[in-house]
């Protein structure tokens, strides 16, 4: 868990040199991959989007557009890990932008199940597709 920190930390201080990318007070990065239009959601909000997930190694833990899924996953704003609900209020309908989340705004010491260790900074590629309610 502590090399997993390590590996994140490293990864989120060269990430945030590099081109196009964001970093917001709280440690989340992001970088806008295309711009939507109209407003942005607000917490209540149930939101549809579409996401790929990574570990900073590149391994793909869950992908929406895969044949298990294959639909669009719709949630509320404030009921999803905080560095989603964070870039989510920021975002617009039509957006894709890729998320960098340290460990303390995704899941934190106790990772998720066996495809998210402890202390794991994750990529997602989030596209907001709609705001559905």
């Amino acid at each position: 868990a502590q090399s997993n920190a390590i590996r994140g930390e490293n990864f989120l201080e060269a990430n945030r040199e590099k081109e196009g990318v964001v970093q917001l007070p709280s440690g989340l990065q992001y970088k806008i991959l295309e711009s939507g239009t109209g407003a942005s959601p607000r917490a209540d909000n149930v939101v549809r989007v579409h996401y790929i997930g990574k570990l900073v190694d590149g391994t793909v833990f869950n992908n929406s557009r895969t044949a298990e899924q294959g639909e669009p996953l719709e949630v509320q704003v404030d009921e999803v890990i905080p560095g989603w609900t964070e870039a989510l209020l920021r975002m617009k309908p039509g957006d894709r932008w890729e998320l960098y989340i340290p460990p303390a705004l995704a899941y934190g010491e106790q990772g998720r199940g066996a495809s998210i260790p402890p202390n794991s900074t994750l990529i997602f590629e989030v596209e907001l597709l709609e705001i559905v309610r």
